[in-house]
């Protein structure tokens, strides 16, 4: 009955967006309260349940309480780099040194490196000015260049260390970290390429979108006669919180070993300057300088640049808060653990079985990361009384299970749909597509992988 709930809630939820013309926020909370009725919550909270109410709250808070802050701290880098021409200069770089038929290329493994050490949201972000920029300068297809960025970042958010559900999998499954960066690699670069631009050429000819008005004007300025900065100086401000959170990254990796302990000054100051939320502030306040001050821009322009740039990204929030209050619903109306139960009761290999537990939990919820902790916590035991598992697969298996068919229950398939300026079902045909092919890919690799290690 719980998975015929959530399959109707998502068909009531597409009918009323695509037929019904609803607001993608006023559907989504619609739905999320449709399918607390039907799943038996209580509307209000009624001793150890949770109402239905408090649940769409907070969904709705917790999911922003983090991307809030990121989205408009990345918005604002965003708009310093359209309008120093600090983004027109990279993309000039990128196409001039792969040439404009090979430019998605480029953006897939700047999404790889970039996005290893930061979350898939942040990493967006930051990026997402580039695409747009190429994009209005090459005339090619937003989807062609925008799907390989995603892979790359939707790729390393799944299964590469140091992002938090990998890491927590590998201490669920005792895993080595070092094995799994480097089975996380191989296994993720060939799955990213597949996705990214092999599948967005491919895809990229058949839907062609053209850069969001209103975004692309905040996010995407040209003029050919504009002084551009330097490269360096872009390229510098741009990896500041890459290179912040990687410092919070190490500071765990000397905590492990030993070398430093929880309570040092140094690991303390590392965590707090390499949070995703103070790395991107640092970040932005610097661009103020070096491509807003030192560039001659006067303050009243930054303060007004950053303030208009904030306006295109309300609707945006409002979509994605309304996608975390859906999938809070779907977790306590209890459908995760229907599930899990499921695939417990069945007899199959340890790296299969997390993958496919990830999998059902997340196209039920929408959450890549609790789809993968729970199959981590779900697969351990099992796993420990399997001898000759190996556990460092195990974690990239859950991590691929967990990427899979994100849909409408998923806020990253609405910051996708959003900032691509792309319909419902393009959104399906191409992120939840590209999804789909990490997954699966990324399975069959992992189990070539396991048959040689």
């Amino acid at each position: 009955m719980l998975l015929f709930i959530v399959l109707a809630a998502i068909v009531v939820l597409l009918l009323l967006i695509t037929i019904a013309k609803l607001n993608p926020f006023v559907a989504l909370i619609i739905t999320a309260i449709g399918t607390g009725l039907a799943a038996g919550m209580p509307i209000v909270a009624t001793g150890d349940q949770t109402g239905i109410i408090d649940s769409i709250k907070t969904g709705m808070g917790n999911t922003l309480g983090f991307l809030a802050i990121v989205l408009a701290l990345g918005t604002m880098l965003g708009k310093m780099m359209a309008e120093s021409g600090g983004a027109e200069r990279i993309a000039r770089t990128l196409i001039g040194v792969f040439g404009e038929k090979r430019v998605h290329w480029a953006m897939m493994f700047v999404a790889f490196i970039v996005g290893i050490p930061v979350f898939f949201q942040v990493g967006f972000v930051l990026l997402v000015p580039l695409i747009f920029t190429i994009a209005k300068q090459t005339g090619l297809s937003l989807v062609k260049i925008g799907v390989p960025l995603v892979a790359g970042l939707s790729v390393v958010h799944g299964l590469v260390p140091p992002h938090p559900a990998a890491m927590a999998a590998v201490g669920i499954f005792n895993a080595d970290i070092g094995k799994t960066i480097l089975y996380s690699i191989i296994v993720g670069l060939p799955t990213a390429i597949v996705a990214g631009p092999l599948y967005g050429s491919w895809i990229g000819k058949r839907i062609h979108k053209e850069v969001p008005k209103e975004m692309g004007d905040q996010l995407a300025e040209t003029d050919e006669n504009r002084e551009l900065p330097g490269f360096a100086n872009t390229l510098i401000t741009i990896l500041i919180p890459v290179f912040l959170m990687l410092i919070a990254t190490f500071a765990d990796v000397f905590v492990e070993s030993g070398s430093l302990a929880k309570d040092d000054t140094l690991f303390l100051a590392a965590k707090f300057v390499g949070d995703p939320v103070v790395a991107l502030l640092i970040a932005t306040v610097y661009s103020f300088f070096s491509l807003g001050f030192a560039r001659g821009i006067s303050r009243e322009k930054v303060l007004k640049f950053t303030n208009d740039c904030l306006a295109p990204t309300a609707t945006i929030l409002l979509v994605i808060g309304a996608g975390g209050a859906f999938n809070r619903v779907l977790l306590d109306s209890g459908i995760g653990d229907y599930i899990a139960d499921l695939a417990t009761s069945s007899h199959v290999s340890p790296i299969l079985l997390g993958w496919g537990i990830a999998a059902m939990i997340r196209i039920a919820t929408g959450s890549a990361t609790v789809s993968m902790m729970t199959a981590a916590g779900i697969v351990a035991p099992i796993a420990a009384a399997m001898p000759g598992t190996n556990v460092e697969l195990l974690v990239l298996a859950t991590g691929a299970g967990s990427l899979i068919l994100s849909h409408v229950n998923d806020s990253g398939f609405w910051l996708i749909k959003e900032y691509f300026g792309m319909t419902v079902k393009e959104t399906l045909l191409t992120w939840t597509a590209l999804e789909t092919i990490i997954s699966v890919v990324a399975l069959v690799l992992i189990m070539g992988l396991n048959a040689v290690v």
